[in-house]
């Protein structure tokens, strides 16, 4: 099939469907300038491996360390700003209520930041912060830690307990957030189409969202400048960046 043949086939197949998942990766934060995970350990951090910054484990072993990693990724993404694929999205959601569901596996907020609702971000928002434990007072029937109790450092510490607070992203080796996975599968399991945006497709149980979708009966279209690991399972894919492609996709 003709790029424009697919193309118009795909603009087709979102017209008529009432309901969409778009699952978003690392690719449509790369074309606002968002280093992926890995590009980011540069500098004084190359020397550094995952495990050495992005684990619960390390954490606890050196806590400013780690805290000092992602307050640098922080201010990295404070100039930073979504992009025209972003903004596609926002557009169609803000047109279409109730039709479109963001499932991203990026941190960033560049889907929230473009105005997209109720975006399900599986791995957490670098923007925000949660208690690294429980804390212990509350299990004593306490009032609990209380974010205006979180005492300025690196990282900051709750005045009554000692609790640190942590980056409210998933590290290696936890789970994804509950709320946000289980509605995700639900999205897949009842979507007629699910656009899979920027993503190899390597990461799991995000990619198993798009396996589920085609196995509910949804189409499938890959929008990505290079192979992944899902091509196979899709009925279309588009070579191509979702800057390039996903203003000619849903805003016609």
């Amino acid at each position: 099939m003709l790029p424009e043949d697919a193309l118009g086939q795909v603009r087709g197949w979102i017209a008529a469907a009432a309901r969409i998942v778009v699952l978003t990766g690392a690719g449509i934060s790369a074309e606002s300038g968002v280093p992926t995970f890995r590009d980011a350990q540069t500098g004084l951090w190359a020397h550094f491996r995952p495990e050495d910054l992005a684990t619960e484990d390390a954490f606890r072993r050196d806590p400013q360390r780690v805290w000092d990693w992602y307050a640098e990724r922080r201010e990295a993404l404070r100039t930073v700003r979504p992009n025209a694929g972003h903004a596609a999205l926002a557009r169609f959601a803000a047109r279409h209520p109730g039709r479109l569901t963001v499932v991203t596996q990026n941190v960033d907020g560049l889907h929230q930041a473009a105005g997209s609702p109720d975006v399900l971000a599986l791995h957490g928002n670098l923007s925000e912060d949660r208690w690294l434990d429980p804390c212990p007072l509350a299990g004593r029937g306490a009032p609990g830690c209380g974010a205006a109790l979180a005492e300025p450092g690196r990282p900051p510490r709750c005045v009554q307990c000692g609790n640190p607070l942590r980056p409210a992203v998933v590290w290696f080796g936890e789970m994804l957030p509950e709320r946000a996975l289980a509605r995700a599968e639900q999205a897949a399991a009842a979507c007629e189409l699910m656009l899979v945006v920027g993503t190899s497709g390597q990461v799991w149980p995000a990619a198993g969202l798009v396996h589920a979708a085609r196995a509910a009966g949804a189409r499938v279209v890959v929008v990505n400048p290079a192979p992944t690991e899902l091509d196979d399972v899709a009925h279309v894919v588009l070579s191509g960046t979702s800057v390039q492609l996903l203003p000619r996709l849903l805003e016609t």
